[in-house]
């Protein structure tokens, strides 16, 4: 019966994609908690309780396998921003979107470690073109910046410049969270990384707001 092939060739997809998404998020758990050199098909495999098949079904091969997870990576980064409501307040537009940046990375620590290439790949070290996928998620910030220019709420300037250095204070304190070494404070979230952020958008407002600690 058609209907049943049908339904036949759906369950084989969403088993082939929850094998491949197995397969992204063990090995990018292995890469960040044992280093690079943890990383081949037969120990992918065996944590995956699949054959090493595979991982060359799938990806082709390792370097493909690392390309994927960075693409992955920005892939589930740009989706969670995306998803951000667009209000007529483009500055708390901008703080939801730095507050869903930051659920990311932690929804995602290993692959957000491993697309920043800041995990040490080894020989499956990150070439330019594996990096370019992360562009979007840039232009997303940027568009945040030239909307606040726009309304006249942000004071005018190069959009791009502006949006790297929001990236780079956001990134910065994710990375630290990431790899555990913003423990050195309580709260950190709290003590930190919004009045981080708040310091910098006020620092970029035409009128800068009175400081306040939250999104």
């Amino acid at each position: 019966m058609p209907g049943g092939v049908d339904q036949t060739s759906a369950d084989r997809k969403a088993s082939a994609d929850d094998v491949r998404r197995r397969l992204l998020e063990i090995a990018a758990h292995m890469v960040r908690e044992q280093g690079a050199s943890a990383l081949s098909a037969r120990n992918l495999a065996a944590a995956a309780g699949t054959s090493t098949m595979a991982v060359y079904t799938h990806f082709g091969g390792m370097p493909g396998l690392v390309r994927a997870m960075v693409a992955e990576g920005f892939d589930r980064l740009y989706a969670r921003v995306a998803a951000v409501p667009v209000t007529d307040d483009p500055v708390e537009d901008l703080r939801n979107a730095a507050a869903a940046y930051h659920a990311h990375a932690r929804a995602d620590p290993d692959l957000y470690a491993v697309m920043f290439g800041s995990a040490t790949l080894g020989a499956h070290r990150l070439h330019r073109e594996d990096r370019i996928v992360g562009l979007d998620a840039f232009v997303q910030i940027t568009q945040f910046m030239e909307r606040g220019m726009a309304a006249g709420v942000l004071r005018q300037a190069d959009p791009a410049a502006v949006a790297a250095q929001w990236w780079t204070a956001l990134h910065g304190f994710v990375m630290l969270e990431v790899t555990r070494f913003i423990d050195v404070v309580d709260d950190a979230e709290g003590t930190v990384l919004w009045p981080l952020m708040n310091n910098l958008l006020s620092s970029l407002m035409v009128t800068p707001e009175l400081p306040r600690e939250d999104v």
